[in-house]
Formats: C-alpha cells, structure tokens, sequence
C-alpha cells in the first residue's frame, strides 16, 4: 500500500515536472512574439530604454493608426502590401500544391527509369541558399521584363516550394495502401476516380500540411522578394518593413506593428487547420 502511494507520489510529481517544462519552454518560444506585440504599442523610448523596460508604463494605438495613414505623411501602404503577400502567397501554394501533389504521386505509385536520380536532384536543388539565387533571378527577370511583378515572385516562390512539397506528398501518399485504389477501379471506377474519391481524401490531411509550409514560406520569404520586388504594386509585406527604415532612424514601433499585422493572418490560418497539420504530420512521419 505505501508502494503505490509513493509511485502515485512520484508520478504526480512527474507530471506536474513535465507541465512545468512546457510551460516554460512555451513562454520561452513565445517570448519574441509577445515582446514584438508589446513593442508595438509601448512608447519608442521605452523600446530604446537600456536596461530594457520589461513592463510598459504606457500602451497606445497610435503606431496603427499611422500605419493606415496616408503615404508621405508618415503611414505605408500596408493594404497594398498584405494584398501583393495575400495574391502572390495563394497562387504560389496552389500551384506549387497541384504540381506537388501529381510529382509526389508520381514517385509514390510508379516505376520509371531514373526515378531515384529524379527524386535526388529535386531534393539538392532545396540545398542551394534562397538568396544565391537572387542575382541570377534579377538579371534573368530584367531580361525577360517581368522585374517587379506578381508573376516573378509566383515562379521563384512554385521553383522553391515545388521540391518540397513532392517529398512530403510523396511520403504521405506511400502511407496510403494500394490495394483500396485497386479495390475501387475493381469495383468499376478509372483511376482517375480512384484517386479521387479514395487517395486523395486518405491523403488529404498531408497535403493540407504541405499547402500550410508552402503557403508560410511564401508569406515570410523576405530574401528575394526584397531583389525582386521595387514599387508598391509589387511589393509584400516582408518587404514593406523596410518602409520604416531612413537613413539616420529606424521606426521600431512601426515595423513592430506592420509584423503584427504580417503575423496575424499565418497564426489564424494555422489555427484553422491545426487539427489537419498535426494529423499530417504524424500520418506521413514514417515512409515506406
């Protein structure tokens, strides 16, 4: 009896030891976040302040407000920018997704000469430093007149996510049994119908999770974006923290506040379809 009341004992304060560690190691993860947030309300002294004030005496709006103002008068475009991430971000995931999820099917499903070297190559290619390639983008892109649009940052950001999302797809789709898209072209569906109403929904959760890490890249690329991109009808919210840089002064509180408004939309989508993300995850962890 005193056994089982000490090994209680001992797992209570296990768990409770465990708890304990999270909770920490969450704070300790959110801490940037939450300072990015306070910093955008708090004065530009206090941010400046040495040592660093921790708990802000005065919290206001007014960084916001001038964000929403007119350009020239101390405000940035920031609906033209969230609209350049927001168009630039969906396309870049759909494609990158369509053309990912018929590559990731491809090499889960079929036998063909040189798959191995295929599968390789596309992988090295995420080897190679996003901003290496901006020089040779911004003359390639220069030459072909399409600097300083939507459409060049679409295709760099489908040529980056595109490997990618094939090896994760492609993990997601072994995990799904062959037998039941046999099964259902059996049973009088084309393949194409098996595909459809059989592997694609099974793998679904995967591909959410991969349209969620390609979609997060789009949106917080900054590298490129920032070589590619020049005028206002092009230039994404990464970018536009730039707006708050001069010459002698940094507007901390500004480019603190345009990053809360950058975050935002990427936590609410990432809550919407968390149950989908981990789901994902946990069903292509294991490649066969």
């Amino acid at each position: 009896m005193e056994r089982n009341l000490a090994s209680r004992r001992w797992s209570r304060l296990a768990h409770l030891g465990r708890l304990a560690g999270l909770t920490l190691a969450m704070l300790f993860i959110c801490l940037p976040g939450a300072w990015i947030v306070i910093s955008a309300m708090r004065p530009t002294v206090e941010i400046m302040a040495k040592p660093p004030v921790w708990i802000p005496h005065e919290l206001s709006f007014q960084a916001f407000i001038s964000m929403f103002g007119v350009v020239g008068q101390g405000g940035v475009p920031v609906f033209a920018y969230f609209r350049n991430s927001l168009i630039i971000s969906l396309t870049s995931t759909v494609v990158a997704i369509a053309i990912g999820m018929s590559g990731g099917y491809a090499f889960a499903r079929f036998r063909f000469r040189g798959k191995a070297a295929l599968f390789l190559g596309l992988m090295l290619t995420r080897t190679v430093p996003g901003i290496a390639l901006s020089l040779p983008l911004f003359i390639i892109y220069a030459r072909l007149g399409i600097l300083d649009t939507h459409f060049a940052l679409i295709l760099t950001y489908v040529a980056l996510n595109v490997p990618f999302t094939i090896w994760l797809i492609d993990g997601f789709f072994r995990q799904v049994p062959k037998d039941l898209a046999e099964a259902a072209q059996i049973d009088g569906c084309t393949r194409w119908q098996a595909f459809w109403r059989v592997e694609f929904p099974l793998a679904g959760p995967g591909i959410a999770s991969s349209g969620i890490f390609a979609f997060l890249t789009s949106w917080n690329e900054f590298a490129l974006a920032s070589q590619i991109t020049r005028s206002v009808a092009s230039k994404t919210l990464p970018v536009g923290l730039l707006d708050y840089t001069s010459e002698f002064t940094i507007d901390w509180r500004g480019m603190c506040a345009l990053a809360v408004i950058m975050i935002a939309p990427a936590l609410t989508l990432t809550f919407i379809i968390q149950k989908h993300l981990v789901s994902g995850l946990t069903f292509g962890a294991v490649k066969g």
